[in-house]
Parts: structure tokens; sequence; C-alpha cells
């Protein structure tokens, strides 16, 4: 029986028009699946379907996922990323807890840089979580640099210019985290086989996009926070220069330093959608 498939232009662009066909006559494509984004069971006979492609330097991965949850569409990841999430399929690879905050070399995107300042090497700490805005919960993440950011071709004498740079680049300053922020468009958070994976920024040169922060290991977010942002298909980034949150271990104690950093001029957030996985 053909299958309920959507197959994407970009997608049939990749995999090319005969495997595309073989794919919608059902040939190739798996009845029963694993949403890779809300992991709960699809059916690919019985209700729309999604061929997700993420795409490395030398390999590539077919997924599958509920229409609903997300649109068919190929995702350009690293490679190490891409050998992650199908290390964390086969079971290969074990996540860190929920919740820890997980410390990240940032991609190195000439014109969007996050150099650190000479002598230090910054990594970016990424902590998830879900944040109360008016009566609802929303999934968050909360960015934060281990060492003070210099502007890309500086010599990093004017301090931390991670604030600006993320203000040049679309991010709002908050002054409370009482009001959701506005989307930011072309970025968005890529949740791939139900973990965190990375966040994508606009490619130079209208090139699709590209990853302004990755894990080096599929980051594990709680079954609250991946149904929260499926429900809402958005993700709130919330970012601040070091030493303005912390670790913190527990989500009150992350509100409690984010109306901290707000208050104090040291917080800026968009929404991100999200994307793949």
């Amino acid at each position: 029986m053909p299958r309920m498939l959507d197959v994407s232009e970009d997608v049939r662009a990749e995999i090319g028009d005969e495997e595309a066909d073989r794919l919608l006559a059902g040939e190739n494509a798996p009845g029963n699946y694993d949403c890779t984004s809300c992991r709960t069971p699809g059916d690919s006979e019985q209700e729309r379907t999604s061929t997700v492609l993420f795409v490395g330097e030398e390999t590539a991965v077919l997924a599958f996922a509920h229409a609903s949850c997300i649109p068919s569409q190929v995702v350009q990841v690293a490679e190490e990323q891409l050998k992650g999430a199908v290390r964390s399929i086969t079971g290969e690879a074990a996540a860190p807890a929920a919740h820890r905050p997980q410390s990240v070399h940032p991609g190195h995107h000439p014109g969007h840089g996050m150099p650190a300042a000479p002598q230090e090497q910054a990594v970016l700490g990424v902590t998830s979580g879900l944040v109360l805005i008016g009566d609802e919960l929303h999934p968050a993440l909360v960015v934060e640099p281990t060492a003070p950011i210099a502007r890309p071709g500086s010599l990093g004498e004017g301090g931390d210019d991670f604030l600006p740079l993320l203000i040049e680049q679309g991010f709002l300053p908050v002054s409370t985290v009482d009001q959701l922020p506005p989307v930011l468009h072309g970025w968005s958070v890529l949740l791939a086989m139900g973990q965190l994976h990375a966040v994508l920024q606009p490619g130079t040169g209208g090139s699709g996009q590209a990853a302004w922060w990755q894990a080096h290991q599929p980051l594990q977010v709680t079954d609250g926070w991946r149904t929260a942002a499926n429900k809402s298909h958005k993700v709130l980034v919330f970012a601040a220069p070091v030493g303005s949150i912390g670790q913190q271990p527990r989500e009150d104690l992350l509100r409690d330093a984010l109306d901290k950093a707000a208050a104090n001029g040291r917080l800026v957030a968009a929404a991100m959608p999200l994307a793949g996985t």
C-alpha cells in the first residue's frame, strides 16, 4: 500500500527522483516508526508522515516524523553531530542528565563570530528548562559563555561583546522574563531523535542554516520540555554574559537567575522555531 509520505522538493533533490518515488510508492518507507520529534509511534499507512534528511559532510540519515510535528525538510548537520545522532539511535551513546549544563564550543562562522578575549577559549554553556510566562510553561534554553566574548577582528580590549553581537543578530534585550520574546526568523532549534543537538543560524550568502551552537553529545531534555516544544513549535532562547546565570540545579533557581539578569540589563532573548526533529 502506498505510504502517506511527504517528500519535500529539497529532500527529493538530495536523494534523487528514483529514491523519492520508491519512498512514495511504499517500497523503502517503513510502515510503523517512532517519530523522531515526539518519540511516539507513527504509521505511514494511516497518517501523514514527513521525511527529514539530515546531511553531514559524508553521511546522510533519512528520518521519519509525524507531519503534524514537523514538515519534510533537509537539515544540514556537522558530520560528528550526525554520527552522534546515529549512535543515539543504536543506543551506543549515553546522554547527559536533563538540566545539566553542557559546555560546548560555538561554531566558527565569520561575520557571526563568538571568539573569546585573548588568552581565553570560551565555550557556551547551555541549560534546558521550562519557564512560566503567564499561566503557561514554555520550553527554554539558557546560553552563557564561560569567558568574555570579543568582537571578531578586535583585540578583546573593549570588554564583553556577547550581548551586542547577539542584538545585532536580532536578539532583543529583556527587562523582564514575564513576556514572550518575538520570533527570530532564520534561526531555529534542532531537536533530533528526541534530543537537543544544535541552535541553527542563517548561513552566509543565503546558504541555508549553519550551527551557531552544537552539542558535543546530544543533550537529553525532559519529556515535559519536549512535549511543550512540540506543542508550541517554538523554543525561547535566553542569553547572558559570563557570570550572570551560573549552573543552577533547579528550574526555580534558574528562573530567579534569569529575573535578576533581566533586571540588571544583562539578558537578551528570542523565540526560535523548532527545526528538524
